[in-house]
């Protein structure tokens, strides 16, 4: 209950941006109600930023679900289909085979049995600024740039951690910028760096300002590891 403020947005600071007329704006305009909520649980995050690595987020979230309902406690309450998240003891007991029965592939579940072993010093990071946070996170191998800004946008609600590649994000702000239909990750950093401080918020108004590029070719398919 004490943190629910927080979630919610109420320590945002929307108003620090400022923006000139124009289509950014006008997305500011209609979303007046935006807030970037912060959870204060840097594992909570950071768990679920690894699973996304690489794969579609349909891969990501089944298995999530997975290891939840195998290795979470059922949630308090009336419900039966919800799950608490594992803590970071319970995250390190779960086995190999485990693992690659959700789906998961070796490097990630690697990736995320570091981080537990780790979680005092990772949690940390949730009271640090967000240059200090990222490179906390960022010592852990397997934790790149775009895991770390994932993790510190839901964890600290880090209003200017950008996600540097992801698999869609730089083409939607390119073209929501430029016009273009393909940008390099250098290409939106040079975009978003008029807004230093910003830019995570920038990127999600962009997104809720109609920012989508073209697509070509089929989309991303998704590989099922369990078969492997």
């Amino acid at each position: 209950m004490e943190r629910l403020p927080a979630l919610l947005g109420a320590n945002d600071t929307p108003d620090r941006l400022t923006l000139p007329p124009g289509p950014l704006r006008e997305a500011q305009r209609r979303n007046p109600g935006l807030r970037l909520g912060s959870t204060g649980l840097v594992l909570d995050a950071l768990v679920p930023a690894v699973l996304e690595q690489k794969v579609t987020v349909t891969e990501a979230r089944r298995a999530r679900r997975c290891l939840l309902r195998r290795h979470g406690e059922p949630a308090p309450g009336p419900r039966t289909d919800l799950y608490v998240t594992p803590t970071a003891r319970q995250w390190a007991m779960i086995p190999s085979w485990e693992w690659h029965r959700a789906g998961v592939d070796q490097k990630r579940a690697a990736t995320i049995q570091r981080a537990v072993r780790l979680a005092p010093r990772l949690e940390e990071a949730s009271a640090m600024s967000g240059a200090q946070a990222h490179a906390r996170l960022t010592t852990v191998p397997g934790i790149g740039v775009w895991t770390a800004a994932e993790t510190l946008q839901r964890s600290n609600g880090d209003a200017d951690a950008v996600s540097v590649g992801d698999y869609h994000l730089a083409n939607h702000v390119g073209h929501f910028f430029t016009g273009r239909t393909r940008s390099t990750n250098e290409q939106m950093l040079d975009l978003l760096a008029p807004y230093s401080g910003q830019r995570h918020r920038v990127c999600k108004l962009a997104l809720l300002g109609g920012a989508r590029a073209p697509h070509f070719g089929p989309r991303l398919a998704p590989n099922d590891h369990r078969h492997r």
